[in-house]
């Protein structure tokens, strides 16, 4: 037959460009499967299957004051043009609509024109039928969605609420969204291409809402269509079936409809591609490799060193410290951004780091040559070592002093926090000639309370009280325990830490793809291999590098690859705010921040170890854009005192609980953010202390 004689032609060719001829001249189904066999025997990218059989398209168009009218579009070819595209009303409409469609190497182009023939107010939208059974798909947007979110509440965006979801762009850390088929190992992406340099203010977050001038951000997300998988997209922004606020709070779908006056026009583009992984996380590194290579971003330009950083970060040292009969303490949960204001609230890890400041207050006043540091810093480890343990010998890991108030529930994150950055300090001191027997004392003690609570499958318990009763048995926070137990092996020489640490990776390492649904999850099981590797030989290090990559792109897909636009008088876009390079937080908490510790370190081994340099130059994004919130005169940053650095940045349609996009929560926690900086700011701890 005729496509026969065609097909064994093209596979005698190098068949890329000849793939594009097929899928767009053969109409009938014997073509079709042609495509897609020639898609498979070559390896290469699937052609994007584009028709106007597979596309659905609407556009809505508003006149303030009453409910806008949604208009389906039919695509129409120009004539002497298979490329070209006409987008059709059944009805007259005041504006006149084109795509052109582009097709290379598995991925499509669309360039859409929209141009008014009157002054109207409008919102586009347009699906692309993948051919998947949305049962059989799993779901990506960068940053906000992953899999079904079914980890995350009913309360939060997830497949709990609904089985289709669009949000504007500006909740991810790319503006793509991706469905990945398990059964077939397929996926199809979607992403904008435009210029994203403008937002605008609403009155209303919800419903029907008119821009108060010209916005970039547009929508993406996926659809189930009649049982079959759909990516979603559209300008400008929509969110629905609900729009999600505030922590555990979703609210009524919102649409937003932008003005173009008579003669106007706007391009807008799109790209579509479609591929294969082995599964789940394969496809999320795909993905994230696809978009730092499609927004390439760079470093960004701040005037601070290295140095600046740390000698502006180190007010936060004097100014916070508390002196009470019970503790001494850095001041840093629960501050008002207006006064920063010290109180009685003390926390080991977390949010808190108490610990973990005190040692880099140590390490910078010697440095430094500065007293007051290291006077201080002693003041809060004999307070620690004196009155900081409960009768158990676990830390007491958080103490409200003014209310007299101390937690009486433990969690293996925050007292592993506390013994890290001990080892931290004993291993500095010994270094300088200096013992500590009690503290070493201690954490042994520690050590061996950690060896009774952990489970034979290698987790931890994630909360329990001070008589070993469990408060909660699920292990997501065992990887936070690997890194003080390597670190313990190496400083205590005792095998049974690392034998320990080892049965953690084992638990979680099966189910890196589903535990890490969050970044400082992601993070810390990416951490707590790369300490793994750098300790182990052979095969092992092998095995343990791999694992660190794996999360590493969990992780790294929480980063911003782009800067999201802010509207004027949104007061971090008014100071120059870029977000590449800072991270969400997690589904239920959409605000970025400056949680990365010792994740720049990762990158950069694995850069060496895998030889990938995007991985070590988006380091150096991370590295320079987080330097750009630092309070100092003249350029506070809404922040009330010098160096006490923001958390609760709040990018997006989002508040924590006051203001909204463009500000910070008026509550924050610069304990953890100081330190978080810090560590970024002190390179090769973990190789230091382990390869010594």
């Amino acid at each position: 037959m005729a496509w026969e004689i065609y097909l064994n032609k093209v596979l005698t060719e190098s068949g890329l460009v000849l793939i594009h001829i097929i899928m767009m001249s053969c109409m009938n189904l014997k073509f079709l499967l042609c495509g897609i066999a020639i898609g498979l025997l070559t390896g290469s990218a699937w052609a994007v299957n584009y028709t106007p059989e597979q596309v659905n398209a609407h556009i809505s168009l508003k006149v303030p004051g009453n409910k806008a009218k949604q208009y389906p579009l039919i695509l129409k070819r120009t004539q002497n043009d298979n490329a070209a595209y006409q987008l059709v009303a059944s009805e007259n409409i005041p504006l006149t609509i084109s795509q052109k469609v582009k097709e290379a190497n598995g991925r499509l182009h669309i360039d859409m024109c929209i141009t008014a023939l009157e002054d109207v107010y409008f919102n586009y939208g347009q699906n692309v039928s993948t051919g998947f059974r949305h049962d059989d798909c799993l779901f990506y947007m960068p940053g906000f969605w992953y899999r079904r979110n079914l980890r995350s509440p009913k309360e939060a965006p997830s497949f709990h609420t609904s089985d289709s979801w669009v949000v504007r762009e500006d909740r991810l850390s790319a503006p793509l969204t991706g469905i990945y088929n398990e059964k077939d190992k397929r996926y199809m992406t979607v992403n904008r291409l435009d210029k994203f340099t403008t937002d605008a203010l609403t009155t209303h977050k919800d419903g029907e809402v008119i821009l108060s001038g010209k916005t970039s951000l547009g929508f993406t997300g996926f659809e189930n269509q009649n049982g079959v998988a759909a990516l979603s997209f559209g300008f400008p922004y929509e969110e629905a079936p609900r729009s999600y606020i505030r922590k555990l709070t979703l609210a009524p779908k919102v649409k937003a409809f932008q003005l173009l006056k008579k003669g106007e026009n706007i391009m807008l583009t799109w790209e579509i591609s479609e591929n294969s992984a082995d599964d789940f996380s394969d496809f999320v590194r795909h993905a994230w490799e696809y978009s730092y290579d499609t927004y390439a971003p760079k470093p960004v330009d701040t005037p601070y060193s290295i140095s600046d950083m740390k000698q502006t970060l180190s007010n936060y040292f004097v100014n916070s410290l508390v002196s009470k009969p019970e503790l001494t303490y850095n001041s840093g949960v629960g501050l008002r951004t207006d006064d920063c204001k010290s109180n009685g609230e003390a926390e080991i890890g977390f949010v808190g780091r108490v610990l973990l400041n005190s040692f880099n207050a140590w390490e910078y006043g010697w440095e430094t040559n500065r007293e007051e540091l290291k006077e201080n810093s002693l003041k809060i480890f004999d307070s620690y070592l004196k009155n900081g343990f409960t009768p158990a010998g676990f830390f007491k890991e958080f103490v409200n002093l003014n209310r007299g108030f101390e937690e009486p529930v433990h969690s293996i994150r925050r007292q592993s926090e506390g013994i890290y950055a001990i080892l931290h300090f004993l291993a500095y001191e010994k270094k300088q000639g200096r013992k500590y027997p009690e503290w070493e004392q201690r954490v042994k003690q520690m050590f061996e309370m950690f060896l009774k609570l952990q489970n034979a499958d290698g987790s931890f318990p994630r909360k329990f009280r001070d008589d070993f009763t469990i408060v909660d048995k699920s292990g997501g926070s065992t990887p936070s325990a690997t890194l003080p137990l390597v670190l313990g092996y190496k400083y205590f020489k005792d095998k049974r830490y690392l034998a320990s640490a080892r049965k953690t990776a084992e638990y979680f390492s099966s189910t890196l793809d589903a535990n890490c649904e969050d970044k400082e999850a992601s993070l810390y099981a990416a951490t707590a291999t790369y300490y793994l590797s750098l300790i182990t030989k052979g095969e092992e290090h092998k095995h343990y590098a791999d694992l660190t990559k794996k999360a590493a792109y969990f992780a790294l897909s929480w980063y911003y690859l782009w800067d999201v636009p802010f509207a004027p008088g949104q007061m971090l876009g008014d100071i120059g705010m870029k977000t590449r390079g800072w991270g969400n937080v997690s589904v239920e908490n959409n605000h970025i921040d400056v949680f990365v510790f010792e994740f720049a370190d990762v990158l950069r081994w694995l850069s060496k170890e895998y030889k990938e340099n995007r991985l070590s130059d988006f380091a150096e994004v991370i590295s320079t854009s987080m330097r750009q919130l630092l309070p100092h005169e003249g350029h506070m940053c809404g922040i009330a005192k010098v160096g006490y650095y923001p958390e609760v940045v709040q990018h997006t349609n989002w508040d924590y609980g006051k203001n909204g996009k463009g500000y910070y929560n008026d509550i924050f926690a610069p304990g953890w953010t100081v330190a978080s900086l810090w560590e970024l700011y002190t390179p090769g701890r973990a190789e230091t202390f382990l390869k010594k």
